[in-house]
């Protein structure tokens, strides 16, 4: 297996940073944070239930955003394996939980019961009600709440209202898997969680000590601050993004973290001297004139993950659409005709396809249902092997990935975590002509509907004056064109129709105007 070489680059301003980590010199993870577009996952709110669903077994929660938050029965109850599921989005996603034999039955009995369980038993309208932020609001969709809080520091995640232990499945040696565990039950209070992150491998007793006693005062100041704060309002926001930076991304696999802003700069080094002396070397200042995202080539790889189609070394080429629903991905030849035979023309341009595929899925942060429509194979061999290296790049992301075989169809299902608004939705807004659609109305429909709109009003045009108002390119179009329409409606309701070009309308727009 290729070694990765880990670096990560930022650029900071007053208005917005930018952070990417490249492995290998290549950009596979963006991330953003400015006024627009600031993340609220992990922030602890004191919200108020605006409205309790039983049918949905769902509530509403005003927690001060523009939509209400989205609360789910089982993101309220104490069900270890629903839990696992929420606190885990996005953030700790290398974690897997080992829930702790005295609370497997507990989970039987409530999974048995869960479907007696209603949400207008725990809640009602009205009632104030300390929750978190477990997923980003993402298009038409408010954000999603937990009521199980969870407290990230650098070697371990404290879950105040949880009662297990889980070790970060990226800790693969069993006897430090054991010894961790075992630690962690020595300072663990009883009915609370822990999950230990991969950067606690190899620690000692006192760094967990230190991580957990900053964590247990932070939940103390966070329950002092509820109690007295009125709803809806914010109680804890996590680290900015250039904190929360180094601590879920500088591990000992980065070699390089280079930031372009002197201020940040300083604040970063004491930052990390403090969690982590050993890695305060690797930080760097930029100092170049170029700018650093350009230095490394990171701007053309934003550009690129903009757009649909992205071209393969070998001359093909992927196409990615994002819906509301899901995202496919169709693998296309393009102008890679190969040197041998077609079979292993298509192997190529697969195998090829599927690194790419998946380090856009990571750069442009993808989720939710993805299919892959990767050209048609006849070996069998050929198939295994396109499907092991799309197995093997899944590795290398944080995210939560699931696979399923290549079906009959010859497609590629999968999942993947979606914790917030993908590159495009947090770069661009859709087009106010199309509306996000892609598609605007033909020059010649548009044409046929003014026809029939002059056709309505029949009655009233009879030997008057018409202004017709459109846009330019509709108007030379009627000009050009479709001038037999102006032609058939003059003649039938001997009328003068003068047509006007107004910049200022819509292509699909147009004003008729009767004198």
């Amino acid at each position: 297996m290729c070694h990765r070489i880990k670096k990560i680059i930022i650029n900071a301003t007053d208005h917005e940073t930018r952070v990417c980590l490249l492995e290998n010199d290549v950009p596979v993870e963006f991330f953003l944070e400015g006024h627009e577009n600031k993340r609220c996952v992990g922030t602890v709110c004191k919200g108020r239930v605006t409205k309790v669903l039983p049918g949905m077994q769902s509530a509403f929660v005003d927690i001060g955003m523009d939509r209400d938050a989205f609360l789910y029965v089982m993101d309220i109850v104490d069900n270890l394996d629903d839990i696992e599921k929420s606190i885990l989005f996005g953030e700790y996603e290398d974690t897997e939980l080992e829930i702790e034999k005295s609370n497997r039955e507990n989970d039987r009995v409530l999974e048995r019961n869960q479907n007696q369980i209603s949400i207008t038993d725990l809640l009602r309208e009205g009632q104030e009600i300390m929750v978190q932020v477990a997923k980003e609001p993402i298009g038409g969709k408010g954000a999603r709440v937990t009521t199980h809080i969870t407290l990230p520091g650098r070697y371990l995640v404290y879950m105040p209202t949880v009662h297990h232990i889980g070790i970060s499945k990226r800790i693969e040696e069993e006897e430090e898997r054991k010894r961790l565990k075992e630690l962690i039950q020595k300072i663990r209070p009883a009915g609370t969680g822990f999950i230990v992150r991969t950067a606690g491998e190899g620690k000692l007793e006192e760094e967990f000590k230190t991580d957990f006693e900053a964590l247990l005062k932070l939940w103390h100041n966070i329950q002092d601050i509820s109690e007295k704060a009125k709803s809806p309002s914010i109680i804890h926001r996590d680290l900015d993004l250039v904190f929360k930076t180094v601590r879920d991304l500088f591990t000992d696999e980065v070699e390089r973290l280079e930031i372009d802003n002197e201020i940040e700069y300083q604040r970063l080094v004491e930052y990390v001297h403090a969690i982590q002396p050993h890695l305060t070397q690797r930080v760097k200042f930029y100092l170049k004139s170029v700018p650093i995202f350009e230095e490394y080539g990171v701007e053309d790889e934003i550009e690129k993950a903009l757009n649909r189609k992205v071209w393969l070394k070998s001359g093909g080429y992927i196409v990615i659409d994002q819906t509301e629903a899901l995202v496919s991905i169709d693998v296309n030849t393009g102008k890679y005709v190969g040197k041998r035979n077609f079979e292993d023309t298509i192997t190529r341009t697969n195998l090829e396809a599927a690194k790419e595929i998946m380090r856009q899925i990571r750069l442009r942060d993808l989720g939710g249902i993805i299919i892959i429509d990767f050209i048609d194979m006849q070996q069998e061999e050929n198939k295994q092997k396109v499907l092991e290296t799309l197995e093997s790049e899944i590795r290398k992301d944080r995210s939560k990935v699931n696979i399923l075989p290549l079906s009959e169809l010859g497609l590629i299902q999968m999942t993947r975590k979606r914790m917030r608004p993908s590159l495009g939705r947090s770069l661009m807004r859709p087009c106010p002509y199309c509306h996000g659609s892609g598609l605007i109305k033909s020059k010649s429909t548009i044409c046929h509907e003014i026809q029939r709109e002059i056709h309505k009003m029949a009655p009233s045009l009879y030997e008057q004056e018409i202004l017709l108002r459109v846009n330019p390119v509709i108007a030379n179009y009627l000009r050009k064109e479709e001038d037999y329409i102006i032609y058939e409606l003059e003649s039938n309701y001997k009328t003068n129709i003068s047509i006007k070009a107004d910049e200022s309308l819509h292509h699909e727009q147009f004003d008729i105007m009767i004198f």
